[in-house]
């Protein structure tokens, strides 16, 4: 793998992993909602929900390439009809500080990112594009997803970090600042529905 396919590579995964998808803005909108402290086990799930997508996706890649369709079809309505109910959540909640809603849990986090489409496509499609043609073990497969969950993970962090700083004004204009990432969310279910 020559040093412009590795470019190519890491600018395809980076541009991927920090634009505003599902885990990204739930994580966000959490940060704001309810600090970092309780938000915690949320983040958790997804950043262990999107090493385990990536590992899928380097073990289908791998040896099962003909059961991959059926599986991103299903996972496409279904993480349609998960985000959907997720921006539904972020519109009707409300700061921690005013209601008693039930707090973000690791297993939200993690069944987000294992119906969440666009991680499963950054991963197949990574492989098949970048990596197949230069290698063929399962080793390598998994070597890769493993950097591309990574940089996921950081992205996924540094809209935590945003919402960290935004907590203040958050408070202050919750209801808007909800309606606008519903709206995203909204719009990431959209063009599952469409691609």
């Amino acid at each position: 793998m020559g040093a412009q396919i590795l470019f190519s590579f890491v600018t395809y995964i980076l541009i991927s992993a920090f634009t505003p998808g599902p885990g990204n803005i739930l994580a966000f909108n959490t940060m704001t909602n309810f600090g970092w402290k309780k938000g915690k086990p949320l983040y958790l799930g997804i950043f262990t929900g999107y090493f385990f997508v990536q590992t899928l996706c380097a073990f289908f890649i791998f040896g099962f390439e003909h059961v991959i369709n059926p599986i991103i079809i299903a996972l496409t309505y279904a993480g349609a009809i998960y985000i959907l109910w997720l921006a539904y959540q972020i519109v009707i909640s409300k700061p921690d500080k005013q209601t008693s809603e039930k707090q973000p849990s690791f297993w939200t986090g993690f069944v987000l990112q294992i119906v969440n489409v666009k991680i499963f496509l950054l991963g197949i499609t990574s492989l098949t594009g970048y990596i197949m043609p230069y290698y063929s073990s399962l080793s390598m497969f998994l070597f890769f997803e493993m950097i591309i969950a990574t940089i996921g993970t950081l992205a996924t962090l540094t809209w935590i970090f945003f919402g960290g700083l935004f907590h203040k004004t958050y408070f202050k204009h919750f209801r808007v600042i909800n309606i606008i990432l519903a709206l995203f969310l909204l719009q990431c279910a959209v063009a599952l529905l469409l691609t």
